[in-house]
């Protein structure tokens, strides 16, 4: 053997605990030198080599850790060379070698397998036709597969003879472990498709769960609620019911608001002069004003509109100023997302009213200045409606009946 000749022959004779320790080192030494040659030196003239073709695929597969993890190979495979240098651990050495092997190919295979779906993903042939689902499968039987290889060399055994025992106890390894290996597919789906990390805000209404997801196990995922509780569900779980996961809100960078105030259809009406000249001292509509006059002063001039009749042409009215007036509220608004949704609508009247729906996105996503916030808008926008002759609607209250009884005077609680 090589480390043999560079060795007296005299040492392992009278010193077998040094010589064995001396081959111990060097077949460790061995092993560092050959990952440090393989990774630093042959994978990164790889590397060079795959940024100048012109396929994006072997980018893919380098991004997905194929090659760096084949390097690891190199030293477990000296390692496993050598192991006939230790007789009392031959045996053991060489097994776990073995099993060593087998297990970074069958992770080298998975980052092939995920890292050939990204790249044929993107082709024009593939769009609308997706392959990640088959490729979890093949993903899942290669596993399976390897798993039992890893298991026969530790036993010694075939894996046919493992395969042949494994069907007559599928029944009983479903019945005893049911839950588990419907949490362990549940697991892979979830970080295959990337559903769920620890930190999300998760809402599970069926379970009671509002709030961060803490932890992620097996079998369970934890959920702190908002009130400080804890919610476990079972992570099979996840997979059969619906859930509202709101990265999605908190990574685009806007927060929605969607609320309605119900406008009174009493107060709502035509405006006339005193109320134009009056809504052209708002700053945020001035312009707006003078720009509806002439549009619509043009219009009616164009289809000789008598004027003198309200219902005659085209005519400004003070529900459709003052959403002119909201819109350019929230436009000049910093802490409006301006390059989301923004929509200031109307929606159909009914017994409550006109609602005139805010739908909007705020620009920042924490909880406490996002309410800060909405409810700063909702005060303004309550507090301005009066000024364009509006009203709230409200329904009536024992004060207002109180009015209706004293013939309109104020009802005096403390009497």
């Amino acid at each position: 053997m090589i480390l043999e000749l560079l060795l007296f022959k005299e040492w392992p004779q009278q010193y077998p605990q040094t010589y064995q320790m001396l081959m111990a080192a060097g077949v460790l030494v061995l092993g560092i030198i050959s990952y440090f040659v393989t990774k630093h030196f042959i994978l990164r003239a790889l590397l060079k080599l795959v940024q100048r073709t012109k396929t994006s695929l072997d980018d893919t597969l380098l991004k997905k850790a194929f090659l760096r993890r084949l390097s690891y190979i190199v030293p477990i495979i000296i390692i496993y060379n050598f192991s006939e240098l230790f007789p009392f651990a031959e045996d053991l050495i060489s097994k776990i070698s073995i099993a060593l092997i087998w297990w970074i190919l069958l992770l080298t295979g998975g980052g092939f397998l995920t890292g050939l779906g990204d790249a044929y993903r993107n082709l024009d042939i593939f769009r609308g036709r997706p392959i990640k689902g088959y490729v979890q499968v093949l993903k899942l039987i290669i596993y399976l597969i390897g798993g039992i290889v890893i298991v026969s060399v530790f036993l010694g055994r075939s894996p046919l003879v493992l395969l042949s025992g494994f069907g007559a106890m599928t029944a009983v390894i479903l019945l005893i472990f049911r839950h588990t290996i419907l949490s362990f597919i549940a697991s892979l789906q979830i970080s295959s498709n990337d559903l769920i990390r620890i930190g999300d805000w998760v809402e599970m209404p069926k379970y009671g769960a509002d709030g961060d997801v803490i932890d992620i196990a097996l079998h369970t995922i934890e959920i702190q609620n908002w009130d400080k509780t804890i919610t476990v569900i079972p992570t099979y779980k996840l997979m059969e019911e619906s859930f509202k996961n709101w990265r999605g809100m908190q990574e685009s960078g806007g927060r929605r608001i969607k609320r309605a105030i119900s406008i009174d259809l009493d107060s709502i009406k035509f405006c006339d002069k005193e109320m134009i000249e009056r809504f052209k001292g708002y700053h945020l509509i001035s312009d707006y004003i003078k720009q509806k006059q002439e549009e619509l002063g043009r219009y009616n001039r164009e289809h000789r509109v008598n004027s003198d009749v309200l219902v005659n042409g085209r005519r400004m009215t003070n529900i459709g100023t003052f959403r002119a007036y909201v819109e350019a509220y929230l436009r000049s608004n910093s802490k409006i997302h301006q390059e989301m949704t923004f929509l200031i609508r109307q929606l159909a009247p009914g017994p409550n009213g006109l609602p005139m729906e805010i739908y909007v996105f705020t620009n920042d996503t924490v909880w406490s200045r996002y309410e800060a916030i909405q409810s700063d808008i909702f005060d303004h926008i309550l507090a301005v409606v009066p000024q364009f002759d509006l009203r709230i609607f409200q329904n009536p209250t024992g004060r207002d009946f109180g009015k209706l009884a004293l013939g309109g005077q104020e009802l005096n609680i403390d009497d």
